[in-house]
């Protein structure tokens, strides 16, 4: 329980929202542990396993961002693989080829007529992952750009990716049919580290304590990573933004009944508009973004004009939910 908004929202984000530090701590280490099982595979007698390129396996993800909300369900990272005299080409924006005739035996093993095929490389990794110890099972991803791995110490899974670095500074990884698509995920990292320098440190915990009325409490929830970029968007809109985040969300909910229902583009200039919603389902966003907004004015001018602690705070609890302190 609570007796003031502030006091509620802060109870809120540590309670409910927030990872548990004691579990990001324990994910970063065991990410870490993984990175030195990975890294070990290719020296393995009889594995096969392609030859790392260590310095630029990345971390990428809302964990990695520091936007994830609990509970901890998976970690993401890409594990980069050297070339070994592989080339690629480049069909259009998102098709790109790898070829090796001129590879390694190891690519070569994983490829049809010389072309190098990302469904065999992720099978590969997720065939490759059963040699790591406190091994619980392995998959192929619903998309077939990841190995998720299990391993029985931690409820959250890994994501592997595996991945190639060009020379033009992109990041190669598989597109789910076999062949390869750019990424660069530390562009979607500079962003948001930048937002939030930018904003006296906000930005991180407003976008986490949206996702979690995105998660529970909008019609229809917003895929993370679109929604994550809306709240950058409406940011990067400001000329600075409220010292209290209870201001940006009220604020951030009129802002978005409007931006749901045009492009959101991708910053990195790979994917195009990101939102692909029906105007539907964009137009059912909206409504409820709208009715968000009419209660978070509520909230607001309760809190600031009437004195009201108690009423704003039962409003904030019809936008977020039951989870959302009491007064008292």
């Amino acid at each position: 329980m609570a007796t003031s908004v502030n006091s509620a929202f802060t109870e809120f984000n540590r309670d409910i929202v927030n990872l548990l530090k004691e579990r990001t701590d324990k994910a970063r280490a065991s990410r870490d542990w993984l990175y030195t099982q990975l890294n070990g595979l290719d020296s393995k007698e009889d594995s096969d396993f392609p030859f790392k390129y260590e310095a630029q396996h990345i971390n990428y993800g809302s964990f990695e961002r520091r936007t994830k909300i609990r509970e901890l369900d998976d970690v993401d990272l890409m594990f980069c693989f050297t070339a070994n005299g592989a080339t690629y080409t480049k069909y259009n924006t998102n098709y790109y080829q790898i070829n090796t005739p001129n590879a390694g035996q190891r690519l070569k093993n994983l490829s049809d007529s010389d072309i190098l095929n990302s469904r065999k490389v992720v099978k590969k990794v997720k065939n490759s992952l059963s040699q790591i110890g406190q091994y619980k099972s392995a998959e192929l991803h619903s998309r077939g750009e990841a190995a998720t791995l299990s391993l029985t110490s931690y409820e959250w899974v890994f994501d592997i990716v595996p991945c190639f670095y060009t020379d033009t500074g992109l990041y190669l990884i598989p597109d789910g049919n076999g062949d390869w698509k750019p990424t660069d995920p530390r562009i979607d990292q500079q962003r948001v580290t930048k937002a939030n320098q930018n904003n006296k440190s906000l930005v991180l915990q407003l976008i986490r304590t949206l996702k979690y009325w995105n998660r529970h409490n909008s019609t229809h929830t917003i895929s993370s990573y679109l929604f994550e970029n809306i709240v950058i968007n409406f940011v990067n809109s400001k000329n600075e933004i409220n010292d209290y985040n209870d201001i940006n969300i009220r604020d951030f909910f009129s802002y978005l009944s409007s931006a749901i229902l045009s492009s959101v583009y991708d910053p990195k200039d790979l994917q195009g508009d990101l939102n692909n919603y029906s105007f539907s389902e964009k137009l059912a966003i909206s409504k409820k973004a709208d009715w968000a907004y009419e209660k978070a004015k509520e909230a607001v001018y309760a809190e600031l004009t009437e004195m009201d602690q108690k009423k704003s705070i039962n409003f904030w609890r019809e936008i977020f939910g039951d989870e959302f302190p009491i007064y008292g």
